[in-house]
């Protein structure tokens, strides 16, 4: 970071390229210099990448995050979606996909990676199936650092630097996963075809991302995404409510522990849609709930296997 004379989170990016890259440091008008590039070998040495499993890699990745945030002193764009909400998702995906071959996953605002590349290694130990991930983001250093994340975790993953809102060439997509960005799309222009537009002034890019992932699912497919959890009552819950009614089933919210929260209105949700198709079905009973405590292993071990049971009986 010194000798570049760059930000932390740029370093980090920069000295992982390095390592992958046989430990090479790239000199570029004598920067580095020699001095540093020697320190910066000899440390290079004292790691094996191809000794750290998945878990490992991801953990490390995270605390350079979480580093770059109080140094480089940026806003919390570049925060984490937390492993166990990670896992969750994960866990509550396994017995809709248990029947195919292959899989491919989508990440319409994948970031860091963290939430993708997890749930990938979650799915695949659980199911041993051939998964290929699909990744978009609009923010070039996290589509690095999730470029990064996936290389060393061996994982088959494409990262699309774009704007998710903008038309999307993407091969047909079994399963989405998104902590959504919350907030309102600046470019009018660009959402006139979409149903979930702001009857006046910016629209929400929540709702829109919504709606550009369930048209890339496959008929049937399922989406798991991350919201807040008052969703539904904003001004623009109608119009969001409309297109659901046209598009997709609305089979389940959970509201994430309120602990995790500094207030009632930062509080959010894991929302489970499903596209419409000829095998989908709007499920007798939608799930609501909230989960306990993350603190309570047992009593959230509970409502997950509960929640797994009303996916096999209403679901499947």
């Amino acid at each position: 970071m010194n000798a570049l004379d760059t930000s932390y989170l740029d370093a980090f990016i920069e000295t992982v390229d390095n390592m992958i890259d046989d430990n090479t440091v790239r000199v570029e008008d004598g920067i580095p210099n020699e001095k540093v590039v020697h320190q910066l070998e000899n440390l290079y040495q004292t790691v094996d990448l191809n000794k750290n499993d998945s878990l490992t890699i991801r953990k490390a990745i995270q605390m350079a995050l979480i580093r770059s945030i109080k140094v480089d002193k940026i806003q919390s764009i570049h925060q984490i979606t937390p492993d166990l909400i990670a896992y969750i998702i994960g866990y509550l995906a396994i017995p809709l996909y248990k029947q195919n071959e292959e899989l491919t996953i989508f990440d319409p605002a994948v970031g860091s990676g963290n939430l993708l590349t997890s749930i990938i290694d979650q799915i695949s130990d659980e199911l041993g199936q051939k998964i290929k991930g699909i990744g978009i983001d609009n923010d070039d250093s996290l589509i690095s650092v999730a470029s990064i994340s996936s290389s060393l975790q061996k994982l088959d993953v494409d990262l699309v630097h774009q704007d998710s809102i903008d038309e999307i060439s993407l091969p047909p997509i079994d399963l989405v996963v998104s902590d959504l960005p919350v907030g309102f799309y600046p470019i009018d222009d660009n959402v006139e075809d979409f149903e979930t537009k702001s009857v006046s002034g910016h629209s929400y890019v929540h709702h829109l991302m919504m709606e550009r992932s369930i048209e890339c699912l496959k008929e049937g497919g399922f989406a798991f995404f991350v919201v807040p959890s008052n969703l539904f009552q904003t001004s623009e819950a109608k119009g969001l409510l409309k297109w659901m009614q046209d598009s997709a089933y609305l089979q389940g919210i959970l509201n994430l522990p309120s602990e995790l929260f500094l207030n009632d209105e930062a509080q959010k949700a894991i929302m489970i849609l499903q596209k419409h198709g000829p095998n989908a079905k709007q499920a007798d009973k939608v799930m609501l709930g909230e989960f306990p405590s993350f603190k309570d292993v047992d009593k959230l071990q509970k409502f997950i296997n509960d929640t797994v049971d009303w996916e096999e009986k209403d679901l499947l």
